[in-house]
């Protein structure tokens, strides 16, 4: 039995008695024993209402997989349900938040609050952050769908800078090593292949994706 197969199992076994829910919800077209029928169940209660202010708040979109993108996705090894479950309740602790980042670099002296594009503060923790403008052949700034995005980003600040850090997060995802196709009908390398193979790109151990296309 692999590790996914193994959190399936668990999820459905822990399913009544954590969430008071009887399952069989939908994912994308059809029902499954461990995906809520109440998909807002899925964030931990103590954070639930405020999270879905803020992403409401925020125009994040929450894991499109789950029908209604007001809503976070009912499937209980949602990566995204995961993240904001572990997370989200740092937003507003920065003395803890500070003490994560001097876990992964010594030099942080504090955390700084997080400013939005529409110029609110979103606390020290972000969630589905996107760039300024779209990447390769995306068409859509939307945090949370159709774009590349950020899980989580939080930000340190050291004597002389200041330092993202960028958290991509992952529960049990599964890929099969071929390019995944778009709705456009691109595949995800042919959206980026361009700023992949550019001379100023980081990524340059590898410059012929041909094979790959």
């Amino acid at each position: 039995m692999n590790y996914r197969d193994q959190q399936e199992k668990k999820a459905i076994s822990i399913r009544d008695e954590l969430f008071h829910d009887p399952g069989n919800g939908r994912f994308g077209n059809h029902q499954y024993e461990f995906v809520l029928s109440r998909a807002e169940l899925n964030l931990w209660g103590a954070i639930r209402d405020d999270a879905l202010r803020h992403f409401d708040d925020f125009k994040i979109s929450w894991d499109k997989s789950a029908g209604k993108l007001a809503l976070p996705t009912g499937h209980l090894l949602s990566s995204q349900v995961a993240c904001i479950n572990h997370l989200y309740f740092l937003r507003q602790r920065p003395e803890l938040v500070t003490a994560i980042l001097k876990a992964l670099d010594p030099n942080i002296q504090k955390v700084c609050p997080i400013i939005g594009q529409s110029g609110k503060n979103e606390g020290f923790v972000a969630f589905e952050i996107v760039g300024a403008e779209p990447l390769g052949k995306e068409t859509s700034l939307t945090r949370g769908i159709k774009c590349t995005s950020i899980d989580a980003m939080m930000i340190g600040e050291t004597k002389g800078s200041r330092i993202l850090f960028l958290i991509e997060w992952k529960y049990t995802e599964n890929y099969n090593g071929k390019p995944s196709k778009l709705s456009s009908g691109r595949t995800r390398l042919d959206n980026y292949i361009d700023l992949l193979q550019d001379t100023q790109s980081p990524i340059a151990y590898m410059q012929d994706f041909s094979p790959l296309l």
